[in-house]
């Protein structure tokens, strides 16, 4: 008879890549059932949509039909269960979501609105019960992009409103409330506005909700943020520098409302004529290099500059590229979702700066580490030349006060008055080995 040792040693070959561990150990294995030879179990992904469920599946199939005496194998797949979500009102139409996802941006014009729609509809097309919030009170988009234009929306008694819905996509925006004029309301009457918004609305049960936020880190986005219990965000920027300039805005004021950054997704990164396979950068390539250096973001897409991604919502179709940047999106969601990243404990004094995990410690020279400081003021935005004159740093240089940016990054208030410097995990990490590198050598010249 087969045993269930037996069936969790096969599953046990199965390995998430996000993780880099078997979905045995991770505890996505539930519900094993041995009846005879049928083997039935469910695997529990970490989202509604992961791409790696076909995956997943099929490996699941093959490894245990292949165990002696298996006759049939039945595997489940489903995503693992989400707590009530938090609200600061007790009655929201936001209590049925599973995930909510931010899309940002810090400036206007890079594309946040396009991509909001396409991640959504993408989304839908493969079944996932999904929502798309327009939240830009003055500026909204997805009127235009789904050409939904028509002013009104079915409400309730009670002044509760039915979402638009269009091919199974459930729409939101302040732009089906006014029509096409212009939004002439001022502070107050925003966030009255905006709370409708979020709470009114009766969106049922989504899998994924989607909040096209407004461009900027101004009150409006700051409202959204602490109104409801976002999972996550993304945000949006292009490779000028201009754009990549403005993602530090979007990264505090990320922190500040404890939203995990998932990562950047880069629109407008290249343009690939039909003539041939060649790709010409417009704006510059080195921007996925730079936001990884100063900021410890990873890119999770590159976008074409490309008539399918710029156009309508029919454009906005099951494109190849869509796909990739959604799948980019769900998986590092639901490693978020899933990992639990532990934050280092901080130490410093007037020599070095140390950071300390469970296993791991990192220690670099005060000095050093201000010396690689890649901000603004010390490297040029537009060519990326040093301005920092290394003479000008004080030998005895130390930090006053150190905070932490998210599970990824620090920012320090230096003694020479210096504080707009991230040092993400990474680079810190980097330069620490470089050091070590670098002492190592001299000893042995010596």
């Amino acid at each position: 008879m087969v045993s269930e040792e037996q069936v969790l040693v096969e599953l046990s070959k199965i390995i998430d890549p996000d993780f880099n561990r078997d979905i045995v150990s991770l505890g996505f294995v539930q519900d094993m059932v041995i009846d005879s030879g049928n083997i039935s179990f469910t695997i529990e992904l970490t989202t509604p949509a992961c791409p790696l469920r076909p995956v997943f599946h099929k490996q699941a199939m093959e490894l245990v039909g292949a165990i002696s005496g298996v006759e049939q194998v039945n595997v489940n797949m489903t995503s693992r269960k989400t707590p009530s979500r938090q609200m600061t009102t007790e009655k929201s139409g936001l209590k049925s979501v599973k995930h909510i996802v931010a899309v940002s941006s810090c400036k206007g014009g890079v594309g946040k609105s396009t991509v909001a729609a396409m991640l959504a509809k993408t989304l839908a097309s493969r079944g996932s019960k999904v929502g798309l919030l327009d939240a830009d009170v003055y500026g909204p988009s997805i009127p235009t992009l789904f050409n939904v234009h028509r002013a009104g929306v079915r409400a309730t008694d009670n002044n509760e409103f039915y979402p638009n819905e269009v091919d199974g996509l459930k729409l939101m925006s302040f732009g089906f409330l006014m029509g096409d004029g212009p939004a002439v309301i001022r502070g107050p009457m925003v966030a009255q506005y905006m709370q409708q918004l979020l709470h009114g609305v009766l969106w049922g049960e989504l899998d994924y909700l989607i909040i096209d936020m407004p461009p900027g880190t101004g009150d409006i986005q700051l409202t959204i943020s602490q109104s409801v219990q976002i999972d996550a965000s993304v945000i949006i920027t292009t490779p000028h520098q201009l754009s990549l300039t403005d993602v530090r805005k979007g990264i505090m004021m990320f922190d500040k409302v404890n939203i995990p950054i998932l990562g950047v997704i880069e629109n407008m990164s290249y343009f690939e004529p039909d003539c041939c396979d060649k790709k010409y950068h417009i704006f510059g390539e080195a921007g996925v290099n730079v936001l990884k250096e100063r900021f410890g973001l990873d890119t999770l897409a590159e976008l074409p500059i490309t008539e399918k991604l710029s156009s309508n919502y029919d454009k906005i179709s099951n494109q190849g590229i869509a796909n990739d940047a959604l799948d980019s999106v769900i998986r590092a969601l639901g490693k978020k979702i899933t990992e639990k990243i532990l934050k280092p404990e901080i130490k410093f004094d007037e020599h070095t700066i140390s950071l300390i995990w469970e296993d791991e410690i990192i220690t670099v020279p005060n000095r050093d580490l201000r010396l690689s400081c890649n901000c603004a003021l010390c490297i040029d935005e537009m060519t990326r030349a040093p301005l920092l004159n290394p003479d000008s740093i004080p030998l005895d240089i130390y930090a006053k006060k150190i905070s932490l940016i998210g599970n990824y990054a620090i920012l320090v208030d230096w003694s020479d008055g210096h504080n707009t410097g991230f040092f993400p995990f990474n680079a810190i990490r980097d330069l620490s080995k470089k050091i070590d590198k670098h002492a190592g050598f001299q000893g042995c010249e010596i």
